[in-house]
């Protein structure tokens, strides 16, 4: 995988490239009653198009946003404009929030070269980078598609990883709904944690929309009791922030990283899996 952020400036440089593809991954909480579409036709980096978590989705499942077939999400992601060929360039309107997931889908289906605005749409703004409005419909590209499937990891494989010890489970979610202290935004999810898991939350990696400087991601890793050498599952409530934190792992040079794509939606959703509460 290649080293994954760029500035704002080295993409403004190749604004109208053909071979640099710009994707806005933007995505809230379903809570938030934000429509990221429509922000993205409101304002946008010029020349980008728009990346829809949940319709870029396995839309036969009833969790949210589930990685689809390759063959699906070749036809998916070519129809929205997004080749597997080139350099593609994600960000978010947060800064760093919903990118990390779309630049591990990207790269778990095959794309080569997938990078990540540095500070995303807040900093192109602050620095006076140009924006457009409107959202017109994309031109069809190529995605071929190559799943890397020790990228995902499915229930079966977190039951036998947290059963034989053999890989560390990483909950990206809040402390508070990690130790099951508060609801969980989806209705119908029970609270607290996958015994055994160790709480690294998200928003402790990420600082004025961008990761925190490595030395202090691994002081915080190493508080949490997680060893980077070792292999790691990380997960969230749907497996969208659980991205931040593999992004994160991987920054301290883990290469044995997984995502748990069902994360919380799916485990606290049944009636067959443990829970745990209380901090790690």
């Amino acid at each position: 995988m290649t080293a994954p952020f760029v500035t704002p400036e080295w993409l403004a440089a190749r604004l109208g490239d053909p071979e640099v593809t710009i994707v806005d991954a933007s995505w809230h909480m379903p809570a938030a009653g934000r429509d990221a579409r429509a922000e993205f036709a409101a304002r946008h980096i010029p020349g980008a198009v728009f990346f829809d978590i949940d319709a870029i989705a396995d839309a036969a499942t009833g969790l949210p946003h589930m990685l689809p077939s390759p063959e699906e999400f070749a036809r998916l992601a070519g129809a929205a404009g997004i080749p597997s060929a080139g350099t593609l360039v994600v960000y978010d309107s947060a800064g760093l929030f919903s990118a990390p997931r779309v630049w591990w889908t990207l790269w778990t289906m095959g794309a080569a070269d997938v990078r990540i605005l540095e500070g995303g749409l807040p900093r192109w703004i602050a620095e006076a980078q140009p924006v457009e409005s409107g959202a017109p419909a994309p031109s069809p590209r190529a995605f071929t598609p190559t799943l890397a499937p020790d990228a995902v990891a499915g229930i079966d494989k977190v039951r036998r990883v947290l059963a034989e010890g053999s890989a560390q489970v990483v909950d990206a979610r809040p402390a508070d709904r990690f130790a099951g202290a508060v609801p969980e935004p989806r209705p119908g999810l029970r609270s607290g944690h996958m015994p055994g898991a160790r709480s690294l939350p998200a928003g402790s990696l990420v600082a004025n929309g961008s990761l925190k400087p490595t030395a202090e991601i691994g002081a915080l890793v190493r508080q949490a009791g997680i060893d980077p050498a070792r292999p790691v599952v990380t997960t969230c409530g749907s497996g969208v922030t659980a991205a931040t934190a593999l992004l994160a792992l991987e920054t301290l040079g883990a290469t044995r990283v997984a995502l748990y794509d069902g994360s919380w939606a799916e485990w606290g959703g049944r009636d067959d899996t443990p829970v745990a509460t209380g901090p790690a």
